[in-house]
This record gives structure tokens, C-alpha cells and sequence, in this order.
């Protein structure tokens, strides 16, 4: 049976970094009203205490600013360009613990927090801890390094910068619709062998029953909807696995291009992160990035991001074989890592 390729993606998705970079319509800045709310749902929360990984939309009121933000992300995130920037969080007034409740209490009204390592963190620390990117089991996120474009393992990625690097770190997006169009038009043999599955590494983060790697397309057409799931790195170490399905030289040929394509300038875009910035992605069209970084040597002024990994209440239908990811394709709740004797909960410090 042949395999016929999707169409070409023609929706606002698939973009190119210029012309996106000109735009700045991808921008939301707060008003000092709209400040003034998230900081009155934050004091009585913070003042006592409150376990952040419990807060939901409820114990968050945003009565203004929570419709808007729900409305603009499901119009602009999941349905249109792919990824919106918010301005103008006042973090460096803030505590850690007032940033962190600010920061998981907007992301309650978009959806719920997946836990994003093994330990269940659902808020994640974005630092350098000095690992060795080297290790196999050590995530790219924990080093000063590059990471190269990929895709976390949820429906919406957000960060929000509290204090940036001495130079460097740069955030970086690549539409993977634009990557699955040029590949399409300049070899689309190539193309179809990523609808193929593909072992990808788990990096040590094993659930229970399941293999240490998963096997899953780099592009899923489901229903309709065009879906990306994508680590390079990951892909090549999954080959330390004897069990793992060994790499043919065409699927090497096909990944290579679809690196070129995602590295090159004509394809991506860069955006400097500010602190108070909070930046939504959506996984299943874009890819994110960050450049490496030289950071600054005394340890209050390290870069320094907060992540959520969220399960969009307005996500799209995945196809099952993403239940090996994501533990489940339910709308609203999926997504994350979860590993035998993981308990969530959302530290205030890097660990």
C-alpha cells in the first residue's frame, strides 16, 4: 500500500522567521491593570504559603485578564501562528515563590501542569546545574549549552524569565509545518520516511512497562491536524539500545535535512527573552530552541527560567501512538513523564 503525503500546510502556522521576526503582533504586553490583578491573586496565596502544584483556576481569579489570555491562546498558540510572548510581569519585585505562584497560577487557566521529569516537577527550574551534556541521561536543559530544535513532550511549553545570561540564550522558534512544506516541495521521498516510527531515547526516565525509548513518527497526520514530535539528540542516543530499531542510512539523510531546514535563517527566528517575559509555544507545529550562553559568575545573577509543560483545555486530537509519550491522548490530560514512585509537586529551587 502506498503512502500518500498530507497537503501542504497553508494556515498561519506555517511561517518564516523574517517575515515573523518584522511582525509584532506576537507580542501581548500587560497593562498596569491587568498587573495589578495577577498580583492580588498571588498575596493571599503566597502570604500562606500555598502548595503551588495544587493552585487551580479557581484560586487564581483573573477576572479580566485570565478570558483574555485563555481567548488569545487558543486563537494565536493552538490554532494560529503557533507561540505568543506576554510582557510586563513585575519579577524583579517579586519573590521566587511570588514568581512561581504568578507564573503556575496563569497557567491554570490554560490547562493543567504535566510533570516533566521523573522526579514530578511541575514547575521546572531552567538553569545551568553545570552537568555534563555528554551524559546520556542528563537533560540539555540543565547545561549552558545549545540545545538544538526540539519539542517538550506536551501540548503547550511556557517559560518565564526572571533573570537572563551575561550574553547569550537566546529563544529560539522554527515552524515545523514550514519544514514539512520544503521537504515536501524538494524531496518528498525523504519526507515520507518521517512518518515512519522512530526509537527516541527516554534519557533514563523509564514509566513502568514501558521501553527506555519510544517509537513514534516525527510527523503524525491525524484527523486532519499535522503534528510534530522531535528531539535529534535523542534519536541518535536511542541507538545505544541493542533492541532499538537501527537508523538506515535514507532516515539519516532524511533527519539531516530536516536539521538544515530547521537551522536555516530563511526557516527561524530569534526573540530575546526579558525578565517578566512569559512565552507560550505549541509543541505539534513549532520547534523551540535556546543558544548557548556565557552566564555571570555570581550566583544571584544566573540565568534563570521558570517552565510549565501544559495540557491545553482547546488541544487538538493526537493519535494514539503519542499514548507512548504521553501516557494518554485525552484532551486535558496528557502529557508529561511519569515514572514508577513519581509524586508532583513544584519546587522553588533548581534540583
Amino acid at each position: 500500500m502506498t503512502f500518500d503525503l498530507p497537503p501542504e500546510q497553508t494556515g498561519p502556522a506555517a511561517w518564516y522567521g523574517p517575515e515573523m521576526t518584522s511582525r509584532h503582533d506576537w507580542l501581548m504586553m500587560l497593562t498596569p491593570a491587568e498587573v495589578a490583578e495577577v498580583e492580588a491573586a498571588v498575596a493571599p496565596l503566597a502570604a500562606r504559603e500555598a502548595d503551588i502544584a495544587a493552585i487551580t483556576a479557581a484560586d487564581f481569579p483573573l477576572p479580566t485578564l485570565g478570558p483574555k489570555l485563555k481567548a488569545r491562546v487558543k486563537e494565536e498558540v493552538l490554532n494560529g501562528r503557533g507561540f505568543l510572548m506576554m510582557r510586563g510581569l513585575p519579577v524583579e519585585r517579586w519573590t521566587t515563590r511570588e514568581a512561581a505562584t504568578a507564573f503556575y497560577g496563569l497557567g491554570a487557566h490554560l490547562g493543567s501542569a504535566r510533570s516533566q521529569n521523573g522526579k514530578g516537577h511541575v514547575l521546572g527550574h531552567v538553569r545551568d546545574l553545570g552537568l555534563d551534556v555528554k551524559d546520556p541521561n542528563v537533560r540539555i536543559y540543565q547545561t549552558h549549552e545549545r540545545q538544538t530544535y526540539h519539542t517538550d513532550s506536551c501540548d503547550i511549553v511556557s517559560l518565564l524569565c526572571l533573570k537572563t545570561a551575561k550574553s547569550g540564550g537566546l529563544s529560539a522558534l522554527v515552524s515545523s509545518m514550514t519544514i514539512f512544506n520544503e521537504m515536501r516541495r524538494r524531496r518528498p521521498d525523504l519526507l515520507k520516511l518521517l512518518f515512519e516510527p522512530l526509537a527516541t531515547d527516554r534519557r533514563g526516565e523509564v514509566p513502568e512497562g514501558q521501553k527506555p525509548y519510544f517509537e513514534i513518527p516525527v510527523f503524525n497526520w491525524h484527523k486532519g491536524f499535522l503534528s510534530a514530535i522531535y528531539q535529534r539528540q535523542y534519536i541518535d542516543s536511542a541507538q545505544r539500545f541493542p533492541d532499538a530499531p537501527r537508523l538506515t542510512p535514507q532516515q539519516v539523510e532524511a533527519l539531516d535535512m530536516f536539521d538544515a531546514l530547521a537551522n536555516d535563517p530563511k526557516l527561524h527566528m530569534f526573540a530575546e527573552f526579558r525578565p517578566g517575559d512569559v512565552q507560550f509555544v505549541h509543541n505539534h507545529t513549532l520547534l523551540h530552541d535556546r543558544t548557548g550562553f556565557e552566564d555571570w559568575p555570581e550566583p544571584e545573577r544566573r540565568r534563570h527560567l521558570l517552565r510549565l509543560w501544559l495540557a491545553a483545555n482547546d488541544a487538538r486530537p493526537l493519535p494514539e501512538v503519542f499514548a507512548q509519550r504521553y501516557g494518554s491522548v485525552t484532551v486535558g490530560n496528557r502529557g508529561g513523564i511519569i515514572v514508577h514512585g513519581t509524586r508532583l509537586h513544584a519546587p522553588l529551587e533548581a534540583v
